[in-house]
């Protein structure tokens, strides 16, 4: 029983894996994922080649414009925002990417448990998901931030990582239900195996690649909150140097007429994002393929 349970398995597992080479003939993907390593390396050991003290505010070179000094030029207090925006980014994909662990956590679990339950619970589980999704996910995190009544990094982590869980726990349901009357899932069962043996041996490498390119996209939605709450001013406090708390001097560099203080971190955003949902669209269609083939 013990083979026929690990041959059924490993046999699932190979064919729901992915083909690093499917990616590398993909150019686009190759592309999105050379600059986004290069972003993600910048911000990470930005310290090695910053020019700047992006928190010192140099009064004397307010609003300059980009020169050899000041590379993207300086904000209203006098910022240099070149080493801003390779700090700020090091705070945006922090947060982008913990509260991504958060929730695809919290997803893998609920969806899994919700799988596996009886129907009634199954249906009630569901049925407090869509509620959840019912509700504009910008509003619970506003409801949460206040509840939580702090605006500190790890505070809007949590919170972001607590309301982005939703889809991706819908879509680990439906691949468990799908899974749960296979033969090596059954037979575990019946040997004693509990939740979480289940769940980390027979289930999660099962539906991984399936739920991968929500993952890569929360990563982005993450950000996209982030850098909304800050431009709305209820992020970040000024003092944190974000992505977002950099556009939300968007109001101050129009009345001033300095275009580079909100152009140029925007564009390095929206950079960001287009390459993260780039690789998220090729692992999309990646698996799209491989269930259209089976």
């Amino acid at each position: 029983m013990k083979k026929a349970e690990k041959n059924n398995s490993s046999s699932e597992n190979r064919i729901r894996t992915f083909k690093m080479n499917d990616f590398g003939k993909n150019k686009s993907f190759v592309i999105a994922g050379s600059i986004l390593a290069v972003i993600v390396f910048a911000c990470v050991f930005c310290r090695f080649f910053m020019t700047k003290d992006p928190t010192y505010m140099d009064l004397k070179n307010c609003n300059i414009s980009p020169n050899k000094e000041f590379f993207f030029g300086t904000d209203t207090m006098g910022r240099d925002i070149f080493s801003m925006i390779l700090y700020g980014g090091r705070i945006s994909l922090f947060i982008g990417l913990i509260s991504t662990v958060l929730s695809t956590t919290i997803a893998v679990i609920y969806g899994s448990f919700s799988g596996i339950a009886p129907e009634w619970i199954d249906e009630l589980m569901m049925r407090f998901t869509e509620i959840l999704l019912s509700i504009p996910s910008i509003l619970l995190i506003i409801f949460l931030q206040a509840l939580a009544g702090k605006n500190s990094v790890v505070a809007i982590t949590i919170v972001i990582g607590l309301t982005s869980w939703m889809n991706i726990a819908k879509m680990v349901r439906t691949e468990v239900r799908q899974l749960r009357e296979s033969e090596y899932l059954i037979a575990a069962k019946c040997m004693g195996g509990s939740f979480w043996h289940i769940l980390r041996v027979h289930l999660l490498p099962n539906f991984v690649s399936s739920i991968m390119f929500m993952v890569v996209m929360n990563i982005r939605s993450a950000i996209i909150a982030e850098s909304t709450l800050s431009f709305l001013g209820i992020g970040l406090p000024m003092e944190i140097i974000s992505w977002g708390s950099m556009l939300s001097l968007s109001e101050k560099a129009l009345m001033t007429n300095s275009w580079w203080i909100i152009l140029i971190p925007g564009i390095v955003l929206v950079i960001t994002l287009l390459c993260i949902t780039e690789l998220g669209e090729a692992l999309r269609k990646n698996v799209n393929q491989k269930e259209g083939n089976l």
